[in-house]
């Protein structure tokens, strides 16, 4: 081959993690969501559930969904790791492991014997990822963690809202799903690690520190000196206009023209060349401190016009907009579908449902549609087999209630 030859985009495969194993014990959105990145990336992926199942089974239809979206493409098996017999079985899997991810409450793998200390010291090439709420160190480890204790206490929801309203959360879990993808990035440059040492690593996050990390610039302009952050419902306390919401005939859009050329193209875009020059707003620093002005001459601008008439007029002059669409506005948008995002999950049976692929894509290679999410202990009696565990085995197992 030249030196300038690169081989073609179909040549790379679309699973580059075919070969590795996986082992899920995880619980709801952040350690199984982190399992089934790795599974679409071409890892095989086991889930150990508790005899009842993953707690996000009985918790209504959102916990389903939960189940829809981050254990598909697995094998669900289902132990009471109580059970000498049970951990016997996660003791087989687990050496049959690459990767093991888990983000129990706090301690309960070490009560099980299955921490990580546990486990790489008898398996040193494993990779093992904990996601816990609060950390491995600080004085709130021991305490149960959910995504919006996380928004709370980095100060996420304290910067989220109206200035005379309450502190409002983030509407969807997305400190949960970060954790997922952060774990997972975590893992592959572990992998990586341990393909030049041949050794696994122990590898921590925990909610609190994703729910820091995704308000980074946030963070590091309150570390350099700015005042404290503070609630203001739309926009940014030091850019204007910037995330304003706007008020159209139909609806609303969301806009961002803050750079001083920016502002000049949306004053162009509007016919209003004058606010260029208005001594309100010639800078950004102006139209912060005249924000309220700015506002009522935006919606002057705006009102009139539908979101997407607005969308196109601004997009036209390069200036950030977007409508704030519905969820079923987001369904039929185009961009959504030109995007390959929608994909079928489908179930061994034909059934299938409708879910959100990753979002990225490697080469040319087409989403594919993956397997649905199982039933709680679908897969027990092949996971077991595999594992070299004969029909009678299973049958013991089975009678001593270590599986189900």
């Amino acid at each position: 081959m030249k030196q300038n030859d690169n081989p073609p985009e179909t040549a790379r495969p679309a699973t580059p993690l075919q070969g590795v194993r996986v082992l899920d014990m995880g619980q709801y959105i952040a350690g199984p969501g982190a399992a089934m990145v790795l599974g679409e990336l071409g890892a095989s992926v086991v889930k150990i559930e508790p005899l009842t199942g993953d707690q996000a089974r009985h918790i209504g239809r959102y916990g389903e969904s939960m189940l829809r979206s981050y254990s598909r493409g697995k094998q669900s098996i289902a132990l009471d790791l109580k059970s000498e017999a049970g951990r016997e079985v996660a003791w087989r899997l687990i050496a049959d492991s690459d990767v093991v991810i888990q983000n129990l409450r706090p301690g309960a793998a070490e009560a099980l014997g299955l921490g990580a200390q546990a486990v790489r010291s008898r398996h040193p090439r494993v990779v093992y990822l904990s996601i816990t709420g609060f950390g491995e160190h600080g004085p709130s480890r021991e305490r149960p963690g959910y995504d919006v204790a996380a928004q709370a206490e980095s100060g996420l929801m304290a910067v989220t809202g109206e200035p005379d309203g309450l502190p409002q959360k983030v509407g969807v879990p997305i400190i949960d799903a970060a954790a997922a993808h952060l774990g997972v990035q975590a893992v592959l440059a572990a992998l990586y690690g341990r393909e030049k040492t041949g050794v696994g690593e122990t590898l921590h996050t925990s909610l609190l520190e994703v729910a820091l990390h995704l308000q980074a610039t946030t963070w590091c302009d309150y570390l350099g000196g700015a005042p404290e952050p503070t609630r203001i419902g739309a926009g940014q306390p030091n850019n204007a206009p910037a995330a304003e919401v706007v008020p159209t005939r139909d609806g609303h859009i969301v806009l961002s023209a803050y750079a001083d050329a920016h502002w000049v193209r949306f004053c162009h875009a509007m016919g209003r060349e004058a606010l260029a020059t208005d001594a309100r707003f010639r800078t950004n620093a102006l139209r912060v401190q005249n924000r309220e002005a700015l506002r009522a001459v935006l919606r002057e601008c705006l009102s009139d016009l539908s979101s997407e008439e607005c969308v196109a007029l601004l997009g036209r002059h390069q200036i950030v907009a977007g409508a704030v669409r519905s969820y079923r506005q987001v369904l039929d948008s185009p961009d959504l579908h030109a995007s390959g995002m929608l994909v079928d999950a489908v179930a061994a049976d034909g059934s299938h449902y409708r879910a959100l692929a990753l979002p990225y894509r490697l080469g040319d290679a087409p989403r594919a549609a993956p397997p649905a999410a199982p039933a709680c202990g679908a897969d027990t009696d092949a996971v077991l087999a595999a594992c070299g565990y004969g029909a009678a085995d299973i049958a013991v197992l089975r009678r001593a209630g270590a599986v189900g």
